[in-house]
């Protein structure tokens, strides 16, 4: 991914919303967690989440685990306050106060990241589950972040994800995009896939929700669409079985960008790895609280570990048989 400049940034700002998350149907929020008993000098880290999907909590559990790796040990070197603000803005808002005395702070997808940023101008933040640093106003450029904030991006791989539904579907024409407008991190996939669609032979048609009690809705007014798309999007992520009963009932494929979303029915992902996405943001970290240094004078890295997941029971559900090409080089096949 090249590096942008402020005036690209701006340009990406001026090009799509910037709102954030908010998912009413989700769970209420989730309190803080207990403190483990640990030494004074414990480091103090707060972990913040939008929403609660599997993919989040690897992210969050990747992050424990690289720390873990690198000498810090949970309940004796460093004690963890998980919070979820279970897609409520609010909520998110007053996480981000409450961490004011945390001596890092953890900011899992874009709209949390936004908002510990937001309130937090001093302490060390590592964001991870981000899609466009960059354009989400975060950093300003992902060589120098700058300020108190660096991270990982899950930026994604849009022509080879479109190339996948065509390679499944050879006559499909048409795709079915549905995301979040209150997500900035949906925004710039949309564009991403609507920029990449073409090339491919493809057409998009969008659907958009302010939250997840719309997604089913959603779903059903793409009913002549050859294909489902939903990309980096939480609050389609957190609601994705909504989708699964509408791609099966009208027999529309659904691929995704979310790989814990293809064990919960979609049909296939071509995604980050997020568990390993969170060992590598935790590794980050732990390299800065070594050596004394500034998160903003660290690199923005990208994920590294792509995979493919399928669902075979999922394809005969939505009417289609997946190719044996895409069979054998699946790292994971469920159902």
């Amino acid at each position: 991914m090249p590096s942008f400049t402020r005036r690209s940034l701006v340009a990406l700002l001026a090009a799509g919303s910037l709102g954030l998350a908010a998912c009413s149907g989700t769970p209420s929020a989730t309190p803080a967690t207990p403190a483990a008993t640990a030494s004074d000098g414990a480091l103090k880290v707060g972990i913040a989440q939008i929403v609660n999907h599997p993919s989040l909590n690897d992210l969050r559990d990747g992050f424990k685990e690289g720390m873990a790796a690198a000498g810090y040990v949970e309940g004796s070197d460093v004690v963890y306050e998980e919070r979820n603000a279970a897609g409520d803005q609010t909520t998110l808002t007053a996480i981000a106060s409450s961490y004011a005395t945390k001596d890092l702070v953890v900011a899992i997808a874009t709209p949390t990241a936004q908002a510990m940023i937001q309130a937090l101008p001093d302490t060390p933040i590592f964001f991870a589950g981000v899609t466009d640093p960059v354009g989400a106003q975060l950093v300003l450029s992902l060589e120098d972040p700058g300020g108190n904030v660096t991270g990982t991006s899950d930026f994604p791989p849009v022509a080879d994800q479109l190339a996948l539904i065509k390679e499944i579907l050879p006559e499909a024409k048409t795709i079915g995009l549905l995301y979040s407008s209150a997500e900035t991190n949906s925004h710039i996939h949309a564009d991403l896939v609507k920029e990449a669609a073409p090339a491919l032979g493809l057409s998009v048609q969008e659907a958009t929700v302010s939250n997840s009690s719309e997604v089913a809705q959603a779903a059903e007014s793409l009913a002549d669409v050859d294909a489902f798309f939903i990309g980096t999007d939480n609050t389609f992520v957190s609601a994705i079985e909504s989708v699964v009963q509408v791609a099966e009932a009208r027999q529309i494929p659904l691929v995704v960008s979310d790989p814990d979303s293809v064990a919960r029915g979609a049909l296939a992902a071509y995604a980050v790895d997020y568990r390993a996405q969170g060992v590598q943001t935790g590794t980050m970290a732990a390299a800065m609280l070594t050596s004394g240094g500034k998160a903003g004078d660290i690199p923005v890295e990208r994920a590294k570990d792509l995979e493919l997941s399928v669902n075979p029971g999922a394809a005969q559900r939505m009417g289609v048989t997946l190719p044996q090409a895409v069979l054998d080089r699946a790292e994971h096949t469920i159902g």
